[in-house]
């Protein structure tokens, strides 16, 4: 269109100047003189017409200058309150961080207290044990508690609690870790801690191994069905593993379950890992031949064998995240493990699953720590900063039906 325009203009610039021309010849002033005004009035018509064109494109240069000056001060003003806002995200996110931080501190230091007490109210004790030739006034409380224990299995005061395992740093929740708690009869809640005391040299800690499989059965089948594809941690220990009267019938369990096997992982300690006997070994593998996978906790030494762990179909190794914080040193300007000073702290989760074995940072309390494991590279946290373990439902864990007769016989002979 501006092409067109332009001809038209030069096409009347020139008329304009052929006009003043044949007039000029009209007039008797001759030829040269007519052809030298007529080239004169085109200049001057195509000079003028420059002119113009320049004053207007440089007017709507200016214009646009100015719109491109006005959208960039908005665009000052937005990045300006931007700044503002992340600057109050980031002292309202380093307050909350210091909050938690300091009621860890504070929840430390109440163990702390709780300890001095329990040590100072046993001190003033000696004497009437001396008194008493040395027997303790509360020797009958172990067999008590015992009595409590057999009673809470043989009444079925069993609970499960779980506590997600959650996949970083989406903090989707991919597992679950099971625990067991048992009642007495009045309601009150008896602690692993507490109840292992009497369980362990009582030979009931196969029983409740037993009842802990079978509720974590319950609880993936009907995950199963809701379509969760998330798996449980279930805890056994070594001497459910080590005994030739259990073993056999919990392996029966097993392998009537053998489709839950991606579902169900098997925990047990680094330390029973470690001093594991040939029987033991010989167990897991059964266990592994079934599909089923292990996983270390109460891991404190991180100088691992990755090859034995392979062999052992162990796929999950728990780290408290204090405790791998606390191994963290620095040497030739880098950050490196203590227990394993010639390897990067960031390659060590990449060297363990190059293995197949996966780290989980448990105990997980803050967002600070959450920030650290993230730079190590480890992909499964475990904490309460993510979710306290909860009890579940009776109700829920009866849709799944009564124990088998296997985990039933276990349980009532054990009581």
């Amino acid at each position: 269109m501006r092409r067109l325009t332009l001809a038209l203009l030069c096409a009347t610039y020139l008329c304009l100047s052929l006009i003043v021309a044949l007039t000029l010849w009209r007039n008797g002033l001759g030829w040269g003189v007519a052809l030298s005004s007529m080239m004169g009035c085109l200049g001057l018509c195509l000079a003028s017409h420059g002119m113009i064109m320049r004053f207007l494109e440089m007017r709507e240069m200016r214009g646009e200058v100015e719109a491109v000056r006005e959208a960039h001060r908005i665009l000052l003003d937005q990045v300006v309150a931007i700044d503002g806002r992340v600057t109050d995200v980031a002292k309202i996110v380093e307050a909350d961080v210091s909050r938690s931080t300091a009621l860890t501190g504070e929840v430390h230091l109440l163990e702390q207290l709780v300890q001095k007490m329990g040590q100072r109210i046993e001190e003033p004790r000696a004497p009437y044990l001396a008194a008493r030739g040395g027997q303790d006034v509360r020797a009958d409380r172990p067999q008590g508690l015992t009595e409590v224990v057999k009673e809470a299995l043989m009444e079925g005061r069993v609970d499960l609690y779980l506590q997600p395992v959650m996949a970083l740093p989406q903090r989707k929740t991919v597992f679950y870790e099971s625990f067991t708690r048992l009642r007495d009869a009045a309601g009150r809640v008896i602690m692993p801690a507490e109840y292992l005391t009497v369980a362990e040299p009582g030979a009931l800690v196969t029983a409740i191994d037993n009842l802990l499989l079978f509720r974590c059965v319950q609880i993936v089948r009907r995950l199963a069905r809701q379509d969760r594809r998330v798996g449980i941690f279930c805890n056994i220990s070594m001497t459910s593993l080590g005994d030739d009267e259990f073993f056999p019938q919990f392996l029966d369990l097993l392998r009537a379950n053998r489709d839950l096997a991606p579902a169900l992982i098997f925990e047990i300690g680094q330390a029973a890992f470690d001093t594991r006997t040939g029987v033991h070994a010989r167990n897991m593998a059964k266990l592994a031949d079934l599909g089923f996978r292990f996983s270390l906790d109460k891991v404190r030494n991180l100088d691992l064998d990755l090859q034995d762990l392979q062999r052992c179909d162990v796929k999950f190794v728990k780290v408290g995240a204090q405790t791998l914080l606390d191994e963290l040193i620095e040497m030739e300007n880098r950050l490196v493990l203590r227990s394993m000073p010639d390897l990067a702290a960031e390659d060590f989760a990449l060297l363990a699953r190059r293995y197949g074995v996966d780290l989980v940072a448990e105990k997980v309390e803050n967002e600070r720590q959450v920030v650290d494991i993230l730079d190590l590279d480890i992909q499964l946290g475990q904490g309460h900063l993510f979710g306290e373990p909860r009890a579940i439902k009776n109700d829920v864990l009866a849709e799944a039906g009564a124990p088998p007769p296997t985990a039933e016989r276990l349980r009532v002979r054990a009581a």
